[in-house]
């Protein structure tokens, strides 16, 4: 289904067919929406797993869906669970942890991920199913 559109409204979806979708895809990380100068993907880590991420070339804010761990950035670590707001600075080792329950975040990079990537668009944005790297 890599490639499928599932709007909603011209700018719109719904976070279930993004959990659906990135079940259906077996990765852990599901980049949904891509402009210049920001992308936006499901990062999905199964309870009792590790996360593989290496830091980033961008900015990034991670919002908890569901779940519960732990994360650490730099040298501190935080628990968090439904609702919590992490930022973590270009470059910045970060990477969650003692995952008890299967976590759901929503990530947002800024500048896009990966830096410019051509992307077929609808408009001057695209909202979209890609499978990315974790």
């Amino acid at each position: 289904m890599a490639g499928a559109r599932f709007l909603v409204g011209k700018n719109s979806l719904e976070f279930s067919q993004l959990l659906a979708e990135q079940q259906i895809s077996g990765k852990l990380y599901l980049e949904f929406l891509r402009v210049p100068a920001l992308s936006v993907g499901l990062y999905v880590l199964p309870a009792g797993q590790p996360d593989p991420q290496q830091p980033h070339t961008e900015d990034e804010v991670y919002y908890v869906v569901q779940g519960r761990g732990a994360i650490r950035v730099a040298d501190e670590d935080r628990v968090v669970g439904p609702g919590s707001i992490i930022y973590v600075a270009a470059g910045v080792g970060h990477r969650f942890h003692s995952i008890t329950e299967d976590l759901q975040i929503l990530v947002f990079f800024a500048p896009a991920e990966g830096g410019e990537r051509r992307v077929e668009a609808e408009g001057d944005w695209e909202l979209r199913f890609q499978n990315g790297r974790a």
